[in-house]
């Protein structure tokens, strides 16, 4: 069922001066103005568009492509507070609104906020709310398994390290030993589902997968060709001391000198590794 707030598939019913009608099957004859139209769009012709209300709450269509579809969390920044509530730029020439009833805090102007985007039961607009807690419920089930890569959101700080929402649907978190970057609220990443605990809660990893695994290699490959091909490090090296210097967690230096060793491009001894190409 077609709905507005997300992305699809239509096609052009109409060519008008102003515009293309397309048909939105359940919401009927929905515009795509024309300053949104690629040039060669004729009738018949298939486009993708997103959906969402126009000043007068009637379904429109554009070629844009919004900061966050309904359903999906992002980080947003306040542009006008109304009477209604704060209006946030989502990449659309309509803002969308949080309702005061909505907000976590006051928001104020020029400041970003991380936001959660649902239809509103009663009118059916799109709204915000920041009230993130109540949209992630880490008791309804998932499919997630160790080493999956998924799409994150850094949403808050812990003593333990930093708390991401995962797919838009569960909590997890990285930990601090396993960070190796500057996260800052809000941002988007990849990463991976390191673990899942026996209560349920959810361990996640900024590295994994052979792409990672293939990088992480890559720099201590690096390394070793500039100091003339030893590093007084192995996989008994304190993690502070890897993390200095390879800027990577014990886990994957050692998961990528175990790769690097069984093709037999390093050997490693107890004063540390030797890339094998120039040890004499």
């Amino acid at each position: 069922m077609i709905k507005v707030g997300d992305t699809y598939q239509l096609e052009v019913i109409k060519a008008l001066d102003f515009g293309f009608y397309l048909d939105a099957k359940e919401l009927g004859e929905v515009l795509l103005p024309g300053k949104h139209a690629p040039k060669d769009l004729k009738v018949g012709s298939l486009l993708y568009v997103f959906l969402y209300l126009d000043s007068e709450d009637r379904p429109i269509a554009t070629t844009k492509v919004p900061k966050a579809k309904v359903g999906e969390f992002a980080y947003l920044k306040a542009v006008a507070r109304t009477h209604v509530g704060t209006f946030l730029d989502w990449g659309l020439e309509k803002d969308v609104l949080v309702p005061f009833a909505e907000q976590h805090r006051p928001m104020e102007v020029d400041k970003s906020y991380l936001v959660y985007l649902y239809r509103d039961k009663n009118d059916g607009r799109i709204v915000a709310s920041s009230k993130i807690d109540k949209f992630i419920d880490d008791e309804a089930p998932h499919d997630f398994t160790p080493q999956q890569q998924v799409d994150l959101i850094i949403a808050n700080t812990t003593p333990l390290g930093f708390k991401a929402i995962i797919n838009s649907s569960h909590w997890g978190v990285l930990y601090n030993n396993d960070v190796f970057q500057q996260l800052s609220f809000g941002q988007s990443k990849k990463g991976f589902i390191k673990r899942i605990r026996p209560d349920g809660k959810i361990d996640l990893s900024l590295q994994g997968g052979k792409e990672t695994r293939d990088k992480y290699s890559k720099i201590i490959l690096n390394y070793l060709e500039k100091k003339g091909g030893f590093a007084p490090v192995h996989d008994k090296s304190s993690p502070d001391i890897i993390a200095d210097t390879f800027g990577m967690s014990k886990g994957a230096f050692k998961k990528a000198i175990g790769g690097l060793y069984k093709q037999r491009i390093i050997r490693i001894e107890k004063d540390g590794i030797h890339l094998l190409e120039t040890d004499s």
